[in-house]
């Protein structure tokens, strides 16, 4: 009787464990074609990309998807390093995404632009299956995450391409990172290039901030 109880007692604690353990998010306030931006880290990729693409709003963010809803699932449509151009649930773009003590910033398109959302998701599910785009120039076989977006949207007209910088806003000089990611490669920095950046998506006028996931 002793070895149950004990037994019964420690599935118990278990049980408390696993649940605490487990994150929840406030999942409820999304609607479909919301675009989920994902904070920067402070160094490596995530931190280059972010030090030469902040707008004067200081966001930063390094990463970016839309929401599909369906009929029982969310999906968040959107191109990553891992899996390229995919169609993800929301738990496991969470679970890949938030990393310790982040929260994921939620935005809309505002009321009047809202009719875009339709043939926006469609065109984006036509993009899913394209690798990823590591060289962030602008090409039609493959995308990253920002390009992904504008391109879904581009028939539309919501986001537009800026000439994409690398300079460090600190020396006015190219970034470090960015002057041997480009040498490793092989290729010119794209200074000046079309492009665009999650930073530059989120200061669109056509967005507005509705909350986030935590």
């Amino acid at each position: 009787m002793r070895k149950i109880l004990k037994s019964n007692f420690l599935c118990c604690i278990f049980a408390l464990f696993f649940l605490a353990s487990c994150k929840t998010h406030n999942t409820s306030i999304l609607e479909n074609g919301d675009l989920l931006f994902v904070p920067a880290a402070e160094s490596g990729l995530s931190g280059a990309i972010n030090n030469v693409t902040q707008t004067e709003k200081k966001t930063s963010y390094d990463h970016i998807g839309i929401v599909k809803k369906e009929t029982h699932q969310i999906y968040v449509l959107h191109a990553a390093p891992k899996g390229g151009s995919q169609k993800q649930k929301l738990g496991l773009f969470l679970k890949e995404q938030i990393k310790s003590g982040q929260t994921i910033d939620v935005y809309r398109l505002k009321s009047e632009f809202r009719s875009a959302i339709p043939a926006s998701l469609s065109k984006a599910e036509t993009l899913v299956g394209k690798p990823y785009n590591f060289n962030y120039i602008l090409d039609d076989n493959s995308y990253y995450c920002s390009d992904f977006v504008e391109r879904a949207f581009r028939d539309s007209k919501i986001f537009k391409l800026d000439p994409m910088t690398f300079i460090d806003p600190k020396t006015g000089k190219t970034n470090a990172f960015w002057e041997k990611f480009y040498q490793d490669r092989n290729l010119k920095v794209p200074e000046g290039e079309p492009g665009c950046n999650p930073n530059g998506l989120a200061a669109s006028d056509k967005l507005e901030k509705v909350g986030r996931l935590q």
